[in-house]
């Protein structure tokens, strides 16, 4: 398969060029030649297939001409080794729990798989892959862990100071060895600035071989397609169905659309954004507006600019009609947020994480005027965000026992601000 960027469909690389390299040199985004079709038949019987033998059908369509099958399904038995359970919360909405992984974040599933693949790709080059991620929360973690102990490929991870909770920053500090955490003074947008700009830097990419592991690769967004075909398999309502998501950069809902387009029957999908609603704005009024990023309590979703927004707009040529007529949008506050986490616990005992409290507002707001079954993917256990939590609630978080193991572990973590020369110069003096 091939790849194309989406502000130049004459720009193409091979599958394996566009993971590598991750950015096309235009500042564009890599998409899919062609967005495979899953046959019908698949489709139909999906009950008969376990989690990972669906996401080997879906990557087989992506991989096929660069992965040999018994490779490509060694990798997706290795990276896709937890489950995502459908839970039913009350009438009409299911909650997804994508937190089964090692670090208890959905990013799990496309970091492992994007690992092992980037991994195989680069397996017998003679020199160093080196990925920079900027993280709001749990990219950072659930790519540590993806890439730990990697021998050709460095992993530096960007995080903004003093935004993240504590456990997330546990999760990607705690590594050494090939991952890199740099604590940034800024925010989430000031670190995918600076990535962005080291990929287009020319010195730094004559002596650097850069790749990102953020949902700009497309290799973070196909495995994330895999876990909306699990959903509708376990979903036991037959009636129309549409995907709320919390949202912040955008690549879970592209996911959704792209596994959408390869046949699955989502009807609409449903973005849920905190205060950064610069997506809500444009659904409502056709006009896209960044804004510099501001602080909540769903941290993961303090995105100001979400880059996948030029995917959204390739996909659907860039109409806004088109958008509008596939995916609705909701913002909320964070009292909103600390409301429904309280009310959901009261009514059906279900603790949320700010950022699926956030989907939950949405879901509950769409169905006021909207009678149809909806799937909430739920992208980080709460005890991630436990600290950030207790002010506000009487009840016990369920705590994991592996996370106080993880809070005790020493930080590897060095600041910086967030002026690229001082970037430029630490990768050029601890990287080359």
């Amino acid at each position: 398969m091939n790849l194309y960027s989406t502000n130049n469909k004459d720009l193409k690389v091979s599958i394996r060029e566009g993971i590598l390299k991750s950015l096309p040199a235009d500042k564009g985004l890599y998409m899919p030649e062609n967005i495979p079709q899953l046959e019908k038949d698949f489709i139909e019987s999906i009950e008969n297939y376990s989690f990972q033998e669906i996401a080997f059908k879906v990557a087989q369509n992506f991989f096929s001409n660069s992965i040999d099958s018994d490779t490509l399904g060694t990798i997706t038995e290795d990276a896709i080794n937890f489950h995502a359970p459908l839970i039913k919360v009350e009438n009409n909405i299911s909650i997804l729990e994508l937190f089964h992984g090692p670090t208890l974040a959905f990013k799990d599933f496309g970091a492992r798989f994007m690992a092992r693949i980037m991994n195989h790709y680069w397996k017998n080059e003679n020199k160093k892959l080196n990925i920079l991620v900027a993280t709001s929360g749990d990219t950072g973690g659930a790519v540590a862990a993806g890439f730990s102990g990697m021998e050709n490929i460095n992993v530096t991870i960007l995080y903004p100071k003093g935004k993240v909770s504590n456990l997330q920053e546990a999760q990607l500090t705690k590594w050494g060895g090939n991952i890199i955490a740099l604590e940034v003074e800024g925010n989430f947008d000031d670190c995918q600035s600076l990535v962005k700009e080291a990929f287009i830097d020319p010195e730094i990419n004559k002596k650097l071989n850069l790749s990102s592991a953020n949902s700009i690769n497309i290799a973070r967004l196909i495995p994330q397609t895999f876990y909306y075909f699990e959903a509708f398999k376990q979903n036991k309502s037959k009636s129309k169905t549409s995907f709320v998501v919390p949202s912040g950069n955008f690549g879970n809902l592209t996911a959704g659309i792209l596994a959408k387009k390869m046949g699955l029957p989502i009807h609409k999908m449903i973005a849920a954004t905190n205060a950064n609603d610069v997506f809500s704005k444009y659904i409502k009024q056709g006009k896209y507006k960044p804004t510099k990023a501001i602080s909540t309590l769903s941290n993961a979703m303090d995105i100001g600019n979400p880059s996948n927004f030029a995917r959204i707009m390739d996909i659907y040529s860039s109409t806004w009609n088109d958008v509008k007529n596939n995916i609705l949008s909701y913002s909320f506050n964070d009292q909103d947020t600390i409301s429904q986490i309280i009310q959901t616990h009261k009514e059906h005992g279900y603790v949320l994480d700010p950022h699926t409290a956030v989907g939950y507002l949405a879901a509950r707001n769409y169905l006021k005027s909207h009678e149809e079954n909806l799937i909430l993917l739920s992208t980080a256990h709460p005890v991630k965000f436990a600290k950030e939590m207790k002010p506000h609630i009487s009840f016990t978080i369920p705590y994991p026992a592996k996370i106080e193991e993880e809070l005790n572990l020493v930080g590897h973590k060095q600041e910086i601000s967030s002026n690229y020369s001082d970037f430029k110069a630490y990768l050029l003096t601890h990287l080359t």
